[in-house]
């Protein structure tokens, strides 16, 4: 009798102590998140951030204090912080797929320091024209293209970038011959494109869209995989022959391996909350972009693939980044 009331109270010990960490997990989070932002303020993923940490704060009952800290530097941040939940950092195509692609060494590793969290908004590209030129479709474009091989210049806004390789995707996937010119940014590429100096450009959708309703750029198709809200009669390059075909920036969260299982299960339902929401959805449709409620699973599946996706782009078009 004496050993099974020991044997008993040992048991029950056992499964308090065990549960301690379990129930830690539980009550996250208990003190301020830091989310940090790779991008300066203003720019596309900071405000997005910042309406997630707005959602979150309040569904938390914990302050979400983004931190912008421009660059790999803030990758770096990200990677070493303290794998607790604590610190997520906004993980996009640009910073987790086309740098490993073009730059040959990185001080942060894309397979090995993080976990992948969940998706939060995809920001689709667009191939617009001049509304000058004759061409009302995508077909009618590369036709023209692979009738007069090189007469086209296809602007891209920025180099290296999600921009950069969708473009190049796209020529490689559909055999056209144009040469890629490389703007600073998007503003002195549609000014380019509006201008006459160069026929086309692949761009993010939010960049070209106030220029399509003004009449003043004719969009020929999306590179989503579906169709998007914003423009719903536009097709996609992979419906206009080409299946398969996407080329898309994105953002979600990340936070550092050894983050425990349960906290990035509670950050990831928590966010998938957030954006089911109607007035977030409608947040992110106006400014362009489309939302991403995939969860940790489906997300780091799709993350995984654009990275060998974008890797095989930059190779093949021998795109190299320096240093």
């Amino acid at each position: 009798m004496h050993f099974k009331s020991l044997a008993s109270l040992l048991a029950i010990f056992a499964c308090l102590i065990f549960n301690v960490p379990a129930q830690a997990q539980t009550n996250f989070p208990e003190k301020p998140v830091k989310l940090i932002v790779p991008f300066p303020p203003g720019q596309a993923t900071d405000m997005i951030a910042r309406m997630v940490a707005e959602k979150l704060t309040i569904a938390w009952g914990q302050q979400v204090i983004v931190e912008n800290k421009t660059g790999v530097p803030g990758m770096v941040a990200g990677s070493t912080a303290a794998p607790d939940g604590y610190t997520m950092t906004m993980g996009t195509s640009g910073v987790l797929a086309v740098n490993p692609a073009v730059f040959a060494k990185l001080p942060y590793d894309v397979t090995k320091d993080f976990i992948y969290v969940g998706g939060l908004a995809i920001t689709p590209m667009i191939i617009v024209v001049s509304a000058a030129l004759p061409y009302n479709t995508i077909q009618e474009l590369i036709a023209a293209a692979k009738k007069e091989p090189g007469k086209f210049n296809v602007g891209y806004g920025g180099v290296n970038n999600t921009q950069h390789l969708t473009g190049e995707l796209f020529k490689f996937t559909t055999g056209v011959n144009m040469v890629g010119v490389n703007y600073k940014g998007s503003a002195a590429a549609v000014t380019d494109l509006l201008g006459g100096q160069i026929s086309i450009l692949v761009d993010s959708m939010a960049v070209a869209l106030p220029h399509i309703k003004a009449g003043k750029l004719k969009p020929l198709a999306i590179t989503t995989l579906q169709r998007v809200p914003q423009l719903p009669d536009l097709p996609t390059v992979a419906e206009s022959g080409y299946p398969g075909f996407e080329g898309v920036g994105w953002q979600g969260l990340v936070v550092p391996k050894g983050t425990p299982t349960a906290i990035v299960q509670k950050i990831s339902d928590d966010v998938a909350r957030v954006l089911a929401n109607p007035e977030m959805q409608k947040n992110l449709i106006d400014r362009g972009l489309v939302p991403d409620p995939r969860s940790a699973g489906p997300w780091s599946e799709f993350v995984y693939a654009e990275m060998k996706k974008w890797k095989t782009a930059a190779t093949q078009a021998n795109i190299k980044a320096s240093e």
